[in-house]
């Protein structure tokens, strides 16, 4: 049995306690058995709740408690990113595996280091970065991966929300620096740069600038904040393999609720996804026959649904649709069945510590780092 510690229980801290106790019903047969035994959260009373509601076994009044617990192999960071690298370290140096939301740490250099420190530890640690496990996304990387695009030259990606244009909202600990160490670029940007790093390799450069739209606003106790984290964030990247594209990432997308979308022009294919039409993947090959009245060129939309491969895709039916939680159920799993096989874990810290690089050098490009 993996016993896993969760350290907070905001809505991340949920989405991963659901995927642990669903894992055996989309995974079949499941060669591992594992549990969340407790959480910890900055009020306690958020934690009992939790414990009641859910069925942990246990309570932690401190994550310094719950590393120092032997029977816990796994710790599970659901907390602001501003404590992470704190709490990386002591995990590492308690020998426990870890599971970290994104992003790694605030700074490159931290990044870099936690990486280097759970690989000498001999660790499996893994970053969420749950949209590598959409069945379309997926896809794509096998069509690359095939050559079917040919020479990557160019890419579009972008990851809209609207959550910073209303404001008789309070602002959050996402919108202090001080705590989440970046704006937007950190909380939506390093999903979608992760996308185009999976698909496209590692950056090379990366330039950009921040847009602040509101500089004003509601503090978390009604009183007038000055914002001083970026609302959207807008870039010029190049990768090592010499391919250049756009990447934008904005809580100011009014109109918008969850909507990442990827497109990639190799010299002999394209191809397009987009999360709120998530069960698709979009494929032109510049091969078919062309001719009068289009021939047989167009985009495909590929059925990519729920066809996992085994020992997924057998619940729900592979011809069922998906969802952004299968995403995070499935990323889970490829974590802990990295743990049980004592496997390196992907995404690996590692790959965090690059996404924090390319972003530390957006931020460097407009003097904001």
């Amino acid at each position: 049995m993996i016993q896993i510690g969760l350290l907070g229980f905001g809505a991340m801290g949920k989405t991963h306690a659901y995927a642990v106790e669903n894992l055996k019903y989309f995974f079949s047969p499941l060669s591992f058995s594992a549990k969340i035994k407790g959480v910890c959260t900055a009020h306690k009373d958020t934690a009992q709740n939790a414990a009641q509601t859910y069925g942990f076994e246990k309570v932690y009044t401190s994550e310094e408690e719950m590393i120092a617990d032997p029977t816990i192999d796994v710790i599970d960071i659901c907390t602001p990113n501003c404590f992470h690298y704190d709490t990386i370290c002591k995990a590492i140096a308690a020998g426990k595996h870890i599971y970290c939301e994104k992003p790694l740490c605030v700074t490159a250099e931290q990044a870099f280091d936690v990486a280097q420190h759970a690989k000498d530890a001999n660790i499996t640690a893994q970053i969420v970065f749950h949209n590598r496990f959409l069945t379309p996304v997926m896809r794509a990387k096998q069509l690359i991966a095939d050559g079917r695009l040919g020479r990557i030259v160019s890419f579009r990606a972008c990851y809209l929300h609207d959550s910073c244009t209303d404001l008789t909202k309070n602002a959050g600990w996402k919108q202090d620096r001080s705590i989440c160490g970046g704006g937007v670029l950190f909380d939506l940007g390093s999903h979608v740069m992760d996308l185009i790093y999976d698909l496209c390799g590692k950056f090379q450069t990366v330039i950009g600038r921040p847009q602040i739209a509101h500089p004003q606003r509601k503090g978390s106790h009604g009183e007038t904040w000055t914002t001083n984290a970026d609302e959207a964030f807008y870039m010029i990247a190049t990768m090592e393999n010499g391919a250049m594209g756009t990447i934008e990432a904005s809580k100011l997308a009014v109109g918008t609720n969850d909507e990442l979308f990827v497109e990639i022009h190799g010299e002999c294919g394209a191809l397009k996804f987009d999360l709120m039409d998530p069960n698709w993947l979009y494929f032109y090959d510049k091969t078919a026959p062309g001719g009068d009245l289009g021939g047989e060129r167009g985009y495909t939309r590929i059925e990519c649904v729920g066809r996992y491969p085994a020992p997924g895709g057998t619940f729900p039916s592979g011809k069922a649709p998906i969802d952004r939680i299968r995403g995070h159920v499935c990323s889970m799993y490829a974590f802990l069945d990295a743990v049980y096989r004592h496997h390196p874990a992907s995404p690996s810290f590692e790959d965090a510590a690059h996404i924090q690089w390319a972003m530390e050098q957006a931020y460097q490009s407009c003097g904001w780092a």
